[in-house]
């Protein structure tokens, strides 16, 4: 038999870790409510999300995934060092250990988990830690495939590292559409931080400008500009911090002063700041990405009862055609 002219070269080993929360949020908010499933019940954020998993897949041709999950949105020991973490995102009424998510999009998830499981698709997640510290996680311990991280969270930007993998970062904040692969040169060239150590720095630079998102209120007076300065001239925040306290650098004296107001919250921001990248992580299963459903029966049943045809058979051909 002769071989085609032309075959498809086997992808790149490549581990894809998708920021599970991030990316259903923003297909809830960018498709109608009115997408429904027969019985009239919201499904606008479940095709969303398996568009974009199809849509990642085909485009990037992984040989592993993870989705990774929130098991605690909001941990203790955040709260613990800055209290205002997340605060403005607690529901109302609540202890503080519940999200404000909006009602149509709550009874969308169970079904997005569980077209993953039928698909063989494995998930993520680690008591007490968010879904970011999953991803730091998966991310700082591979040594073998080269990684892509897909978030619409900038946090997660302080991932991207050249060893001993390639890690980088496809940031979909503005959509799938317009997403952006970051690497370190990008993440430098983007933010102002040194080249060398872009990632570390990136948090950094978080924690001096603060993030209202997340609830950090930044050193005040210090935006992203500035921060970035900062780091650029001395190479760390550590470094930042011990020119502040010897007189003989050529920190000027508001910034002496300014740091030193805040040396307290930068002492709690940075373990806020950083992920986790030794969170205890389960995975559902094996993360080798299926070329068929896991079931394919239960999954065929799940798209007819939720009105899924589409999304779930663009995900089946792109588990084929990798």
């Amino acid at each position: 038999m002769t071989a085609p002219e032309n075959p498809t070269p086997a992808p790149d080993p490549t581990l894809m870790l998708l920021d599970g929360a991030s990316l259903w949020f923003r297909a809830f908010h960018a498709i109608p409510e009115k997408v429904t499933a027969p019985d009239g019940s919201p499904v606008n954020a479940v095709r969303g999300f398996v568009d974009m998993v199809a849509s990642l897949i085909r485009t990037h041709r992984p040989t592993r995934l993870v989705v990774c999950l929130d098991l605690d949105w909001r941990p203790a020991f955040r709260v613990a060092a800055i209290p205002s973490y997340k605060a403005h995102r607690v529901a109302a009424g609540s202890d503080g250990t519940v999200e404000e998510v909006p009602p149509a999009l709550l009874p969308q998830v169970p079904v997005i988990l569980a077209v993953l499981a039928a698909a063989g698709i494995a998930t993520g997640g680690a008591a007490g830690f968010e879904a970011d510290d999953v991803l730091g996680t998966l991310a700082a311990r591979e040594t073998t495939d080269r990684v892509i991280v897909v978030s619409g969270d900038r946090d997660l930007l302080q991932v991207v590292t050249d060893s001993p993998v390639p890690v980088r970062v496809l940031y979909a904040g503005r959509g799938l559409a317009k997403a952006e692969l970051f690497d370190p040169a990008l993440v430098a060239e983007r933010y102002g931080v040194p080249a060398e150590r872009a990632g570390a720095a990136y948090a950094e630079l978080a924690a001096l400008r603060g993030d209202p998102s997340d609830g950090l209120p930044g050193v005040k007076g210090v935006g992203e500009k500035t921060a970035a300065s900062l780091l650029q001239q001395y190479g760390s925040l550590e470094a930042v911090r011990a020119a502040a306290l010897d007189e003989s650098t050529s920190l000027a004296q508001g910034m002496r002063v300014k740091l030193a107001a805040a040396a307290d919250y930068l002492d709690a921001a940075l373990p806020v700041v950083r992920v986790a990248t030794d969170a205890d992580v389960d995975l559902s299963r094996s993360d080798v990405l299926p070329a068929a459903p896991a079931d394919p029966e239960q999954l065929t049943a799940l798209a007819q009862r939720w009105g899924l045809e589409r999304p779930v058979s663009a995900l089946v051909a792109a588990l084929a055609d990798r």
